[in-house]
């Protein structure tokens, strides 16, 4: 059921009008990138082993960060709770090549598992933002993965793009991109089918991407264990700064649970 080439050149929302309000490539770039080929794109992604027999976090960042932002603070953070780490860059973000488009990298996170050879069910898969839409459909792809985390998710895109769009200039309208999110980035439908472990992080104070989105992903899931942590201090881009030691014990326990199924 992955999305194919025919449908990524036929997607309203890889056009810029949608990925170009959406996506913002930023160019800081990692140092001896993990490399992976996408087959129009290759990811400048950066890999941590600490342990090869431990759990990997794959981590999907943010529309306006890069890889190299979370190097070395939550790196060394992640390798403390005994995690080896894996940040998938964006097509177009620091040493990526390609177009950031939305429906485009839908695919990536799963070449990304492939390269690196990892177990699905030795993976963690984390998604900050609208890192929750590719890893929201990794764990749609690989249900069997170890575990879920989204931080400060999306519940429906639909409802960002057109807060961001323009579509008076454009040759369609809003009936038309509104079908395109469903068939794409149907949240409901894919947490629906996911029953793994669950981890929602989101801080009461997100003013970009309010916690609404936050209970929706959580009520949707089909997991029986699935935890949504409700963060008092910090807004959308501090929730990790100011409830650092929180946030870290909340993946720590999440991590050893799934480590211990």
């Amino acid at each position: 059921m992955g999305t194919s080439m025919s449908d990524r050149s036929q997607s309203i929302l890889d056009s810029p009008a949608i990925s170009g309000c959406y996506l913002f490539p930023q160019p800081r770039r990692v140092p001896e990138p993990f490399l992976v080929d996408c087959g129009d794109a290759q990811l400048a992604c950066y890999r941590k082993i600490v342990d090869g027999e431990a759990m990997t976090l794959v981590h999907f960042h943010g529309n306006g960060e890069a890889v190299a932002d979370y190097l070395p603070d939550v790196v060394d953070g992640l390798s403390d709770l005994g995690l080896n780490s894996l940040f998938v860059e964006y097509r177009e973000y620091g040493g990526s090549t390609g177009q950031a488009q939305l429906v485009a990298m839908l695919g990536d996170g799963e070449a990304v598992l492939h390269t690196a050879g990892l177990a699905p069910q030795r993976t963690i898969v984390f998604g900050r933002s609208i890192g929750s839409l590719y890893a929201i459909e990794l764990a749609r792809r690989h249900p069997q993965i170890a575990g879920l985390i989204i931080e400060s998710g999306i519940a429906n895109p639909g409802e960002r793009f057109l807060a961001y769009t323009d579509l008076s200039p454009l040759d369609f309208g809003e009936n038309e991109l509104l079908a395109e999110v469903k068939r794409h980035f149907d949240h409901k439908a894919k947490l629906s089918s996911y029953t793994g472990p669950l981890l929602v992080m989101h801080t009461e104070h997100d003013g970009v991407v309010e916690i609404s989105h936050a209970e929706r992903n959580h009520r949707w899931a089909g997991s029986t264990q699935k935890q949504l942590l409700r963060l008092s201090r910090g807004d959308h881009n501090s929730i990790m700064a100011l409830n650092w030691d929180e946030y870290f014990r909340a993946i720590g326990s999440f991590a050893k649970a799934v480590t211990q199924r």
